[in-house]
């Protein structure tokens, strides 16, 4: 079971998207130095197709993405929910995993932006030339690395 601790309407977590940021607790993979430490703990209300159908009813067409902050510890949940968005409104998903590699029991078909890798602080965000993180747009069943878009230089607003 997912639970979310809150979400934002955010620009540059999905490059040319505007995306509602869904920040998902209980996450597993205790990343030092993590910017939002308050997302490991088991905390926040449930989170469904319900509770996506209604934030999506507040914000209408305002919103062109849905992305999961997490969830590495209900990764087939995490999916679930993408293919629920993608059957019913037509939205792209993204999805920021912790993890290295995509679960065994999961797939990318229901993602249009997958990012790995756990955050490792002397090797930076997708922001850092040194990044291990790596941010993928999924075309044809294909994961194509596009974490270059990310670089400082070339961020959009």
């Amino acid at each position: 079971m997912l639970r979310f601790v809150n979400y934002d309407i955010v620009f540059q977590e999905i490059p040319d998207e505007v995306t509602l940021a869904v920040n998902i607790s209980n996450c597993p993979n205790r990343c030092k130095g993590c910017h939002s430490p308050y997302l490991m703990e088991d905390a926040g209300a449930i989170l469904n197709e319900n509770i996506l159908a209604g934030l999506l009813e507040r914000y209408g067409d305002a919103v062109t993405c849905v992305c999961f902050m997490g969830g590495d510890s209900s990764p087939q949940d995490v999916e679930r929910l993408a293919a629920f968005l993608q059957q019913n409104y037509g939205l792209k998903t993204g999805w920021y995993s912790g993890k290295s590699d995509i679960p065994d029991n999961c797939t990318i078909h229901n993602f249009n932006y997958i990012k790995l890798g756990p955050y490792i602080e002397r090797l930076g965000g997708l922001n850092s030339a040194t990044t291990n993180q790596r941010f993928y747009r999924v075309e044809n069943g294909n994961m194509i690395d596009i974490t270059n878009q990310f670089s400082e230089n070339t961020l959009r607003m």
